[in-house]
């Protein structure tokens, strides 16, 4: 966070696009020895052999490095061929027997595409394929061989639903070969285009590869159809399925995941996992893994639906969403998890489209709740005795039903009114609290500004803006603060409205001539605090300078470089005066939330005036070399979302579980008030909390648990709720089947959350480190299910269910947060990332860890694209280099900004429509602006679509074109977390060094 440092790289002035402006990464978060790139692997079916074509490549060749790569502690497999693959994540069987007959190898196709196929006439009777085969691409494997066709599954062994796959294994019925009308050949296809934008991993003289040159093509697999193959002696047909679906059942009959017993001896040869060959190609020190075969979160973040399915009366995940949907019955197998274990909140997410939370009112009856534990009424208690009585989910305590809420039961034991009584039906639902649920009446919503005015401030244009007279009144004393007129200071806005306005008018030219470069931040804060502490309400602080004068000042810090990577250093990001984090526990106390509005290029001591926001439910906005003229639409959209979203005042939440676990830490912005109970002054749809589950008993004894959030707060219009999300999760007794529920994104959420507040009492490195080992725990744990019954081999397995836990743990060691050492990210820029995103819900979280880029020129061009249809057009590309055509036009957009990268060969036409006259000079000195032409109109409403989707935070536009540097790679190239940038590894040293470590101790 310092101002100017000596020994720091000497690079222009770092882009201020976004409160996460980097720089190019000097450090390592992880070392790594390992091979980059190697031979893709390719698919495990055996399939028919086929009449090989002429053109189809015999031999399997991947891109090459230098030997210093080589790594002898991955093995190489026995010396064989590899069948034709039909891409990543399809389910194949193992061999048992040891082959006999061979076929030519293909490359594997890109990710979601289908193989080639050969035509009809050149298919023969498929003949048994007996030798173990090594080479696999990531791939879920459940199918199991058999030696000739099973009957239709009856009996004891219920047929899993279509989408059920997550719970056990199924059968397979997908094709040996793709439909004939594959999109491309063997024959004319390469994947590096002649005009690349930047240079192929592939070595000259390697085969052509079947793939395409559209980067971006990792999708999920193709629908699965039955094989044009009859089942015969010694060939692979689907397996019966062995687990009945786990769907909404009542407690007693609740079935569980892994729970169904294997069927016959076959049943040990099923791999129920994903996997990714790391092993070399014969002959080769490289490593059999091709970077396009890699998982990869194209799709963003998806919301659980089977979650949903299997507890239809559930919370939406948006509102509640657990590490896994497989609760550990015990203490001991938890332990065996390694990741975290636990939930992310959001209670005020925006509902689903066409959905809204129902509001209830009681009236005189009272909301009814559990006497013993408080539980809310919900869709999971259950009514007895006629209705006269219903039993609490959480506890299993019978309570009355108050005569007002009797209603009569039916045959099944429902109440006839159910439909009737949306708190019975529904995850989540709105009470009007009644009195005895305030403490005093509901207060208006409260707007304070506390604006800097010093001399920087005002040059930076941070205050120009778009009684009769405003007054000012000046306070001289710093240490003895009064406030003059206190009850006239607050106005009603809908009464003095010209009056305000003629203030922020005039603020400009009332400061323009002041030289005073001190500030007294702190005592400023107490006069705003003396001001508010009747009423509660949102305090927003303006701050361009570090506070220099009265209680409170801050000195600068971070200017000695010799405390970087020692035990002292995290101490730089924790907040230098105790003052700060006291204000913050006042201002909780009388219902005061912070936010603050950062703006300098200067060293303001981030970490300090962050706490005000982190102890009240607030959040940091960060603005570093702040311009009015370039920065100024950022500000007004993210003020003008500040003040006119909707807004929980004089909040407080408090989560509940089932008997024998319960949440003991809590993760985000708030202040804890007692040991369970969050105080959040203000709270809004953009905030997210993460908390962690703990045992109190040593074994559950119960077949469900079941969590409820409840969040009692003040509605802008006056009115005092309690929001409430119900959901219901099995307790399985079988880590599989806790991995098959697991959900990355919320795990994620919370490793990230861990790992930020680990860099306040570590250093960078091991706050990475120890984000490392517990992937590398957890995946070495899953791989010891199998290791037994399973030839792994060198094999890296996992479950699909955390295909991207991988990728993301990389994108989160490479976050500014965490990223480098001294000279990757300012003092500032780290602290101001670290309370962002401590704050974020789990889709905007993501996206900034894994980005979206998109390639616009070929949308534009078309006569007649709609912007509506842009979305379907348009697919998202890896986040490597390769994937930048330097004939092409694409956006980079992380949430926070957008880098709209030119290619250097790309057309003039192109960028003279859309930049206008300026469209051959440097673009660090262009703006985006609209043009009166259809391309420039078409670019700008992608760029209003992409906002929209997400209006949390607004999106300026940085122009990059290849080549420019440093700026290129200050904006694109340092956040394409794929490629190893500098010191610091890429995607597949990431893999290699986490499956060496997995092997370790396997």
């Amino acid at each position: 966070m310092g101002t100017e440092n000596p020994g720091r790289p000497n690079f222009p002035m770092r882009p201020s696009s976004t409160p996460f402006a980097s720089a190019p990464p000097t450090m390592r978060p992880f070392s790594s020895s390992g091979p980059v790139v190697g031979s893709e692997a390719s698919n495990f079916r055996p399939t028919p052999p086929v009449a090989p074509p002429t053109m189809m490549p015999s031999s399997s060749a991947g891109p090459s490095l230098p030997p210093r790569f080589g790594d002898p502690s991955v093995p190489s497999p026995s010396i064989s061929s590899v069948p034709p693959s039909r891409g990543p994540h399809q389910r194949f069987p193992t061999p048992p027997f040891p082959s006999t007959s061979q076929t030519p190898p293909t490359h594997a196709p890109p990710v979601g595409q289908p193989p080639f196929q050969p035509p009809t006439s050149q298919v023969s009777a498929p003949p048994v394929s007996f030798r173990p085969q090594t080479q696999v691409l990531p791939a879920p494997m459940r199918s199991l061989p058999q030696t000739a066709k099973f009957p239709p599954s009856s009996g004891n062994v219920p047929r899993p639903s279509s989408d059920s796959s997550f719970l056990g294994p199924r059968p397979n019925f997908q094709q040996t070969f793709p439909r004939p009308d594959s999109s491309y050949t063997a024959t004319n296809s390469n994947f590096q285009s002649p005009f690349g934008g930047y240079p192929s991993k592939q070595p000259a003289g390697s085969q052509a590869s079947p793939f395409p040159s559209q980067q971006g093509s990792y999708m999920p697999p193709p629908p699965a159809s039955s094989s044009p193959f009859p089942s015969q002696q010694g060939s692979y047909g689907p397996s019966p399925p062995v687990a009945a679906p786990l769907g909404y059942q009542l407690r007693d009959q609740m079935q569980h995941p892994g729970s169904a017993p294997p069927i016959g001896g076959a049943q040990s040869l099923a791999e129920d996992f994903s996997s990714l060959s790391l092993a070399s190609t014969p002959g080769s020190i490289e490593p059999g893994l091709d970077y396009r075969t890699l998982p990869r979160p194209l799709d963003g973040d998806v919301e659980p639906s089977s979650f949903l399915e299997m507890y239809p009366m559930n919370c939406n995940p948006r509102y509640l969403r657990l590490t896994t949907s497989a609760i550990p019955n015990s203490q001991s197998l938890a332990s065996r998890w390694h990741l975290p274990l636990g939930a992310v909140v959001c209670p005020l997410a925006e509902a689903p489209e066409g959905e809204e939370v129902p509001v209830i009112n009681f009236a005189s009856t009272g909301i009814i709740r559990c006497r013993r534990c408080r539980t809310y009424v919900n869709p999971y208690v259950t009514f007895t005795d006629a209705g006269r009585k219903w039993r609490c989910n959480i506890c299993s305590l019978l309570n009355d039903v108050p005569g007002e809420y009797f209603a009569n039961l039916d045959a099944t034991g429902r109440r006839i009114d159910l439909h009737q009584r949306p708190e019975l039906i529904k995850g989540s639902v709105e009470f009007v609290a009644p009195m005895e649920y305030m403490v005093r009446p509901p207060m208006p919503p409260l707007y304070f500004f506390l604006i800097d005015v010093s001399v920087s401030a005002v040059r930076s244009g941070m205050i120009e803006s778009s009684l009769t007279q405003p007054q000012m009144m000046v306070v001289s004393d710093l240490d003895d603060i009064f406030v003059p007129l206190p009850d006239d200071l607050l106005v009603n806005l809908s009464e003095s409205r010209n009056v305000v306005e003629t203030f922020l008018d005039s603020l400009p030219s009332m400061f323009q001539d002041n030289v005073n470069v001190e500030s007294a931040f702190g005592s400023a804060l107490k006069a705003a605090f003396m001001v508010m502490s009747k009423l509660g309400g949102k305090l927003l602080i303006f701050q361009n300078t570090l506070p220099s004068m009265g209680v409170g000042c801050l000195k600068l810090r971070g200017h000695d470089l010799h405390v970087y990577g020692t035990d002292k250093e995290h101490t730089l990001r924790l907040p230098e005066d105790t003052f700060y984090k006291q204000m913050a526990a006042d201002l909780t106390k009388f219902q005061i939330g912070v936010n603050i509005y950062a703006f300098s290029d200067k060293y303001t001591d981030i970490a300090s005036l962050g706490t005000l926001a982190k102890y009240t439910g607030g959040q940091v906005y960060y603005y570093p070399s702040f311009q009015s003229g370039i920065h100024g639409e950022k500000l007004r959209h993210e003020l003008a979302r500040d003040l006119t979203r909707e807004t929980a005042w004089e909040a407080v939440m408090r989560i509940r579980c089932g008997k024998g676990i319960r949440f003991t830490s809590y993760h985000g912005n708030f202040m804890l008030r007692s040991t369970d109970l969050l105080a959040l002054p203000a709270v809004d749809c953009d905030k997210a909390y993460a908390m962690q589950l703990s045992f109190e008993e040593t074994l559950l004894t119960n077949q469900t648990v079941y969590f409820q959030v409840a969040l009692l707060y003040t509605a802008s219009c006056g009115e005092r709720r309690i929001r409430v999300h119900t959901a219901a999760a099995p307790v399985v007794a079988d880590l599989g089947a806790m991995y098959r529920l697991a959900d990355t994104s919320a795990i994620v959420s919370l490793l990230c959350r861990l790992a930020i507040e680990k860099t306040l009492t570590n250093k960078l490195e091991d706050a990475r480190n120890s984000l490392q080992l517990r992937i590398v725990k957890a995946l070495r744990e899953y791989r010891n299910l199998y290791a037994v019954q399973h030839q792994l081999g060198a094999r890296m397995i996992y479950p699909e269910s955390l295909k991207f836990l991988c990728l993301y743990g990389l994108a989160l060691s490479k976050s500014v947060p965490l990223k480098g050492g001294y000279a990757d990210a300012q003092l500032d820029e780290r602290r101001a990332a670290g309370f962002t995103m401590m704050a974020l819900p789990v889709k905007k979280l993501l996206k900034l860890l894994y980005p979206s880029l998109i390639r616009i020129d070929e949308f534009l061009l078309k006569p007649s694209a709609q912007t509506d249809d842009f979305k379907n057009i348009v697919k998202r590309l890896p986040l490597v280099a390769e994937s930048l055509d330097s004939r092409g036009l694409y956006i980079y957009d992380d949430g926070f900004r957008f880098v709209i990268w030119f290619g250097r060969m790309l057309s003039p036409d192109i960028a003279r429509n859309l930049l206008g006259p300026d469209f051959a000079a440097e673009l660090s000195r262009v703006m985006l602006s609209k043009h009166d032409n259809e391309m420039s109109r078409r670019l700008m409403g992608i760029l209003k679509k992409l906002r929209e989707s997400d209006p949390s935070y607004y999106q300026l536009s940085y122009l990059v074109r290849q080549g420019e540097q440093p700026r290129e790679g200050l904006l694109l190239l340092v956040n394409l977390h794929e490629d190893q940038m500098g010191s610091t590894g890429g995607y597949i040293d990431w893999i290699m060094q986490i499956h060496r470590q997995v092997q370790q101790n396997a």
